[in-house]
């Protein structure tokens, strides 16, 4: 706050602050704190308490019978306050049983069966596997782009990066899915040249495979990966790669020895960004798959949300998975020997 003061004026230092702690506060702390809470309890309706309502209304027959067949008064007065206690105590069964009363503890998150926590780490297990291949595939990007030689290149190869992501999403997807598919273009090419017999349902089923669906999130989440490394290895002095070639150092040994070093915030970075897009997404593996290759931990949270009407449940899965991302950027923070300032630049 002070050095906000110094540069800014207090009464603007005041205002960003005041915004930053309302950002903070409204769409992380909230929308957070609220989906733990939800994870936390559960409603519990016993099929005692039905039981027990059913019997509560055969004793008020039975009384109701002995009062009409009652001439006393003082009896009477007797059946009515039984009937009366008998009336209320169904009213608050029915009241429970209508809104059982809310149990707090863990059990939410022990309750998912084998079959939910199989997916639940073969998820993320993808979620690794895409995050490595994209690395792979755009650390070389990264380094043609940040070293091109002359702004003119580095301007051409980032704008030839760009453009085709000013489609969406979604549309990119889709691109893939008709690529891929059982009579897509690459089967429609094998078809062409006899490889495969579409007409007799020989095709190569790509769909089945959750290559298609890492394929597809390589693709639509590249720039995630591409521009922290960019950003990273811009600042690089091309002198120390020249220093090093001019004593001897292999390309392999540049790159492990002084570019990746100084890129590793970009790399964590990207890892990162990288991970928690493919673990939580929805779309692509929902597209690219149509149901052929298996769910992915997203559509298990959305059915306990909108199918299943289980908030509590779906809550449960989606901290769980939030859990395992914030182990992951941890993780990856110590890996690369980085800190929140080194991946803020």
């Amino acid at each position: 706050m002070g050095s906000l003061a110094r540069a800014y004026g207090r009464p603007l230092a005041t205002l960003i602050t005041g915004i930053t702690l309302l950002w903070i506060l409204v769409l992380i702390l909230v929308p957070l704190g609220a989906m733990v809470e939800q994870s936390l309890w559960w409603r519990d309706s016993k099929g005692d308490v039905s039981l027990a309502i059913d019997r509560l209304y055969n004793d008020i027959s039975l009384i109701e019978l002995d009062r009409n067949a009652e001439t006393d008064p003082a009896k009477q007065a007797a059946f009515d306050k039984a009937l009366a206690e008998k009336q209320a105590e169904v009213a608050t069964l029915e009241a429970e049983e209508k809104n059982p009363p809310k149990t707090y503890g863990f059990a939410n998150f022990t309750r998912m069966s084998a079959l939910h926590f199989y997916i639940f780490v073969r998820t993320i297990l993808y979620a690794l596997l895409v995050t490595a291949l994209a690395l792979v595939v755009c650390y070389p990007v990264a380094y043609v782009v940040a070293l091109a030689s002359g702004p003119r290149k580095a301007v051409i190869l980032m704008v030839a990066l760009i453009v085709p992501y000013a489609i969406n999403e979604l549309l990119r997807v889709y691109a893939w899915l008709m690529i891929l598919d059982y009579r897509g273009v690459i089967n429609g090419i094998l078809g062409w040249f006899g490889v495969v017999d579409l007409d007799n349902r020989g095709w190569i089923p790509f769909l089945e495979n959750p290559s298609a669906v890492f394929l597809a999130m390589i693709y639509t989440y590249v720039l995630f990966m591409v521009f922290p490394m960019v950003n990273t290895l811009e600042t690089l002095d091309r002198n120390q790669i020249e220093a090093a070639r001019d004593l001897g150092a292999s390309t392999a040994r540049i790159h492990r020895r002084v570019i990746i070093p100084h890129a590793k915030p970009g790399i964590a970075v990207g890892c990162i960004m990288t991970f928690m897009l493919s673990a939580g997404s929805y779309s692509v593996p929902a597209i690219m798959t149509r149901g052929q290759g298996g769910d992915w931990f997203s559509q298990l949270v959305y059915r306990q949300f909108y199918e299943s009407n289980n908030w509590n449940m779906g809550s449960a899965y989606a901290v769980s998975l939030l859990v395992v991302c914030t182990a992951f950027i941890l993780i990856m923070m110590r890996l690369f020997g980085v800190g929140l300032r080194d991946i803020a630049k």
